[in-house]
């Protein structure tokens, strides 16, 4: 399956923790900026971020997925296991904030997959998965 690059638009409380995050912590390329927004790649992707504090200080409810607490409201990533841990360590060399740490969650099922979440600093919650792209999708046998 090929796939094309999704755009997605969140809100940051502002510019320079965003450029810390997403520049520095995750190695994501700055695209084009304004003095309200920064364009990133992110892992191949359009990430577009406005400055928003109000919507960004959003609060989010928490429900339980699989066992696992997870934030209704989240984006993030598909990656195989190896590059996920290597942005597990990155991150948690950085000194990023988890909202889950990095795991491997329903280890021996079609679905196991090496997860976390991280809060960006900036109002939001990402979640990495480590997952080969064709069991994405799979149904439990």
């Amino acid at each position: 399956m090929a796939l094309s690059p999704f755009h997605i638009s969140v809100p940051i409380t502002d510019l320079a923790s965003a450029r810390k995050f997403y520049g520095d912590m995750l190695g994501c390329e700055e695209g084009r900026s304004a003095e309200m927004r920064i364009d990133f790649n992110f892992f191949g992707h359009h990430l577009v971020t406005h400055v928003e504090p109000e919507d960004a200080a959003h609060k989010t409810t928490d429900i339980v997925s699989s066992g696992v607490k997870t934030p209704v409201r989240h984006f993030g990533v598909v990656l195989d296991a190896d590059e996920c841990r290597g942005v597990a360590d990155r991150l948690t060399k950085a000194g990023a904030r988890f909202y889950l740490e990095p795991q491997v969650l329903h280890q021996g099922q079609v679905k196991e997959q090496f997860i976390f979440l991280v809060h960006d600093g900036c109002g939001n919650i990402l979640e990495f998965k480590g997952i080969p792209q064709e069991r994405l999708f799979a149904k439990a046998l």
